[in-house]
């Protein structure tokens, strides 16, 4: 069966809210077959053009196409596809060689480009989808709290899936990879900030030691061209003896600590260490790192309760926040440490960019 897929996407600010969508018809008759549309968070337009094709392909899959003829208004994605021109851009690379290998599970596909007013149902999705996720622009923080001077911003990045999150375990010290999805994940990931017009090849990426944390930095790394550095500082909590347990293995094991560790965050792990020593250390890899980089974005990998406590020292919160604040793997959080000690947390838990399931 032969289907025409017509794609597109876009974003509000180049890079701002971004969206794609993608119809699939059959090309014998027209009939609409498939569509699809998404919000990608912040991106370029290039990148959510590239969304709407990956995206296109894959509903193209999904209906038993054998051919795929593709119509983009997209001088640049149909080039680049058709061999015709170079992808030099990093965040694009990551991106075609999805689309690559999609269109490499076809008889044949074929790249055409269209006019805008030719591909208006895309359009049309892509738009809505932008829509559906936009917010109204950001002001400056400094004039509405009165902060003087450039804040040092931190893109706070949790590492991808482990085996040991999918059981939703302890994870702290233990050394694990990540899964084939975590890949994805971090890949994803990296695709997002490789799009964002404060990140570029000379952007410092600090990881936490751990090769889970090394990895989706590394991910990073490989998409802007930059490089990874390691801090000992980001490590996750230290959870002794419960690491590897689920929480309710740990709670029957040690009912009566674990409802005071609960409680108390000075309480240590049974031969680990409290979050109260965990936030301490990571204060100080805040300071040392708003020191080395003032004004200018740091890209933060790390783990849960280190990234919750730079929330933290960014909301100037207690220790409750940690309990009552989730963050998802692979997730995006935004935090500007400004110069006269102020501070403001501008996005937390953002998993727009995740794969698709």
């Amino acid at each position: 069966m032969k289907v025409v897929v017509e794609a597109d996407g876009g974003s509000r600010g180049n890079p701002g809210p971004a969206g794609y969508g993608a119809v699939v018809r059959d090309a014998a008759n027209g009939e609409l077959l498939a569509e699809r549309a998404e919000g990608i968070g912040v991106a370029t337009n290039n990148v959510a053009e590239y969304g709407g094709l990956i995206a296109g392909l894959q509903a193209a899959a999904s209906v038993g196409a054998d051919e795929v003829e593709v119509r983009m208004d997209s001088k640049l994605v149909v080039e680049q596809m058709s061999g015709r021109w170079q992808i030099k851009h990093p965040s694009l690379q990551p991106l075609a060689a999805q689309a690559r290998t999609l269109a490499a599970g076809f008889d044949r596909v074929t790249y055409s480009w269209i006019p805008r007013e030719r591909n208006k149902e895309a359009d049309r999705l892509a738009n809505e989808a932008m829509d559906a996720q936009a917010e109204p622009r950001q002001s400056t923080p400094s004039k509405w709290t009165g902060a003087k001077g450039t804040p040092t911003r931190f893109l706070l990045v949790r590492h991808g899936q482990t085996p040991l999150s999918v059981e939703r375990r302890y994870s702290g010290r233990g050394d694990v990879a990540l899964t084939p999805l975590g890949e994805q994940q971090a890949l994803a990931a990296a695709t997002r900030l490789s799009a964002m017009d404060v990140v570029d090849s000379s952007t410092p990426i600090v990881s936490s030691p751990l090769g889970r944390a090394k990895q989706t930095a590394q991910a990073i790394a490989d998409a802007t061209s930059g490089a990874v550095d390691v801090h000992t500082g980001l490590t996750e909590t230290d959870f002794g003896s419960w690491e590897g347990l689920t929480f309710a293995e740990a709670a029957e094991r040690d009912s009566a600590l674990h409802s005071r560790w609960l409680s108390d965050p000075s309480i240590p792990a049974p031969g680990g260490e409290s979050f109260d020593e965990v936030h301490r250390r990571v204060r100080k890899v805040r300071d040392e790192l708003v020191s080395a980089h003032e004004g200018k974005t740091v890209v933060v990998v790390s783990h849960v309760t280190p990234i919750k406590s730079l929330l933290r020292l960014g909301l100037d919160a207690g220790p409750a926040l940690l309990f009552r604040l989730h963050l998802d793997l692979a997730s995006l959080s935004i935090v500007e440490f400004y110069p006269d000690g102020n501070a403001s947390v501008r996005l937390v838990n953002d998993i727009s960019h995740h794969p698709r399931s």
